[in-house]
């Protein structure tokens, strides 16, 4: 499967997946030629003939005239994640649980005061990281979504159930930005956010290698 899935990327891709540790070159040979596969299925091209264009912090837009899709992906330990929007930029993040210490140190140094304080307030080390790592992956998808820098997220204010609106995205860009949680497997936490405040409606699939790859392993 490895072997047919790098075969769709670009000689950029390649060069990227071919680095010193094989296992991570695998794991983005993977992530990146499934992403290849289902956007190119969504716009109805050749995975291998699909062109990303990237912003100035590097999130990756389908390329060429009339494309509209909105387009983010991340990946953590075995678990990757793809987030499809049509017609508005959309910001897609997966994160294993992370460990409380780190966790606690983190939002002292970086979160706003309440949600700091808040999760200080947790009734245990687990509930602390699950919250933690909740509240990180809205950060990382409101700045993909907006195409930022983490450091551009940081201060949003980011707690509470969700779906949710943050009505002034700051540094990061004009309007509004709606974000959701996303249901995942495992010791992972996962969120999506779209820029605007129009609602979204989160459609899960999940993939599987189809026969005319897997008979390539």
């Amino acid at each position: 499967m490895v072997e047919a899935l790098g075969a769709l990327l670009d000689p950029g891709e390649r060069a990227r997946a071919a680095g010193p540790d094989d296992a991570i070159g695998r794991r983005f040979t993977v992530v990146h030629g499934v992403v290849r596969l289902l956007v190119a299925e969504r716009l109805g091209v050749h995975p291998a003939e699909l062109a990303w264009r990237r912003g100035p912090h590097g999130k990756p837009e389908p390329a060429g005239e009339g494309h509209a899709l909105g387009v983010s992906y991340s990946a953590s330990g075995a678990l990757a994640v793809l987030a499809l929007a049509d017609g508005r930029p959309v910001g897609a993040d997966v994160e294993a649980v992370r460990d409380p210490r780190v966790a606690a140190r983190i939002a002292n140094r970086y979160f706003p005061g309440a949600e700091a304080a808040s999760l200080a307030e947790s009734s245990s080390p687990e509930v602390l990281a699950g919250r933690f790592t909740e509240l990180w992956c809205r950060r990382e998808a409101c700045v993909k979504a907006f195409g930022g820098r983490l450091v551009q997220g940081f201060g949003l204010p980011l707690a509470g159930p969700t779906p949710l609106v943050l009505a002034d995205a700051g540094a990061l860009g004009d309007g509004p930005c709606r974000i959701a949680d996303a249901p995942v497997p495992g010791p992972f936490r996962a969120a999506v956010a779209a820029v605007g405040d129009r609602p979204f409606r989160l459609r899960s699939r999940h993939w599987e290698a189809p026969p005319f790859i897997m008979s390539r392993t």
